[in-house]
């Protein structure tokens, strides 16, 4: 790269593509980024092969660092078709430095998969994201189709795919109303019935005013007869379709109480990654990070945002055909925006003895006063005092077999060997 890098330019970070923006084929009820339309009225959503050549070439040059993410997300990527991602993949190969290493990655609802599609998948090396909600009624409660068919069949179709043509999937499955309180069943259901091993579970929670609460519960489609809200982080109020302060947590902890008896290094949940790691020093997710910044968005026409999370007026950067991406990075807003998660911890927050793993989780869900009146407590702050507690000894314990050279795994042989669980946890209520 010719120009003097940037002061403050981090060496590396993780950046979400939206090709298609806002648009997408299902008409998902908790989906909020359906809104994020209105922020480009009258134009189209479909990202022109400039601007996929500008963001490949400059996040490549951001990069000092070997290893580099390409990441598609939507609305509904594929929606862009195959042949977009065929030049996109040209593209980073013509780019790639000596030393360098391009991994692929795209989060899809599936529906649009063939036979193509997954031996693209397999033959670029991409990691697939592919969303469900657990058994089909599950599912379909919320994930369906713009005439309210439930999509179940056919992201079943697309799993079977994906799994025949040998590509990495990691199932992302969000918590709702219809399935956080049946957690060992939807567990059993991913790791029994689809034989998946890699597992994400992301609490839906909808932000809401007093004002706008009745139209947040309808959903955020834009639907003949019905107003409809741009989704911004407001509001202290949740819909229906949310999860319970408690709710997430009581889940992790049925599903971690299985887990942690049989399927230590055969089924792999993100949170349960990301909380060994805080064992040993180590923080891999955005959430519970010290800090954040590193993991931004990016619109269909260049235009980039703080976070995903924050697609918002307020927190637009700028646009990569005016800023170069390693630029946009390195704003000075941008670094105050992740310094702001540590340095917004209210003395409630200071204080807890789970915060070397929960660090007061993600600053979208910031919006409840702690026990002593003072702002900015997580939503799900009951969640994560119950799991990172409960998990405690366990981590703990797979942490120094880590730091002894032995395998995590050891532990299941500890714990089956006590049929009740090691500590107090609501963790029957599959």
């Amino acid at each position: 790269m010719g120009a003097e890098r940037p002061e403050g330019a981090p060496p590396s970070f993780h950046l979400l593509a939206k090709p298609t923006g806002a648009v997408c084929n299902l008409d998902c009820t908790y989906c909020f980024f359906l809104s994020k339309d209105a922020l480009y009225p009258g134009v189209s959503s479909r990202m022109s092969d400039d601007t996929l050549e500008a963001y490949i070439r400059q996040l490549i040059e951001a990069h000092t660092t070997p290893e580099i993410t390409i990441a598609w997300q939507g609305g509904e990527p594929t929606l862009m078709g195959l042949d977009f991602f065929r030049r996109a993949v040209e593209i980073a190969e013509r780019y790639t430095r000596p030393g360098q290493l391009i991994e692929h990655s795209i989060q899809t609802n599936g529906t649009l998969l063939d036979e193509e599609w997954a031996a693209f998948f397999a033959e670029h090396k991409f990691l697939v994201g592919l969303s469900i909600d657990g058994p089909e009624p599950m599912h379909d409660a919320y994930r369906v189709w713009k005439n309210g068919r439930g999509s179940f069949d056919d992201v079943m179709r697309a799993w079977t795919l994906l799994r025949d043509g040998n590509v990495e999937v990691n199932i992302l499955c969000t918590l709702n109303a219809a399935n956080v309180s049946h957690p060992l069943e939807v567990y059993r259901f991913f790791r029994d019935e689809l034989g998946a091993r890699y597992l994400q579970f992301i609490p839906i929670l909808e932000r809401a005013t007093q004002s706008t609460l009745a139209m947040a519960n309808a959903g955020w489609s834009d639907k003949p007869g019905r107003k409809r809200l741009l989704y911004t982080q407001e509001g202290s109020l949740v819909t229906e379709r949310s999860v319970m302060p408690e709710q997430y947590g009581e889940f992790l902890v049925a599903v971690f109480d299985e887990w942690i008896r049989r399927d230590v290094g055969t089924v792999f949940v993100q949170m349960f990654d990301v909380t060994l790691g805080s064992h040993v020093g180590m923080h891999s997710l955005c959430i519970h990070s010290p800090t954040c910044g590193t993991a931004l968005a990016m619109e269909h026409n260049g235009d980039v945002y703080s976070c995903d999370h924050f697609v918002e007026p307020d927190y637009l950067l700028g646009n990569i055909h005016t800023e170069t991406l390693v630029e946009l990075v390195a704003k000075p807003k941008q670094r105050a925006f992740g310094n702001d998660k540590l340095e917004s911890l209210p003395r409630y927050c200071l204080e807890c003895d789970v915060r070397y793993a929960c660090h007061g989780g993600c600053p979208k869900d910031r919006f409840r006063e702690t026990p002593d009146g003072e702002p900015g407590l997580n939503y799900l702050c009951p969640s994560y005092k119950n799991f990172f507690g409960h998990t405690r000894p366990a981590f703990s314990r797979m942490a120094e077999l880590l730091r002894a050279g032995r395998y995590a795994d050891e532990i299941m042989a500890e714990y089956a060997a006590d049929a009740t669980p090691k500590t107090s946890a609501t963790n029957e209520r599959a």
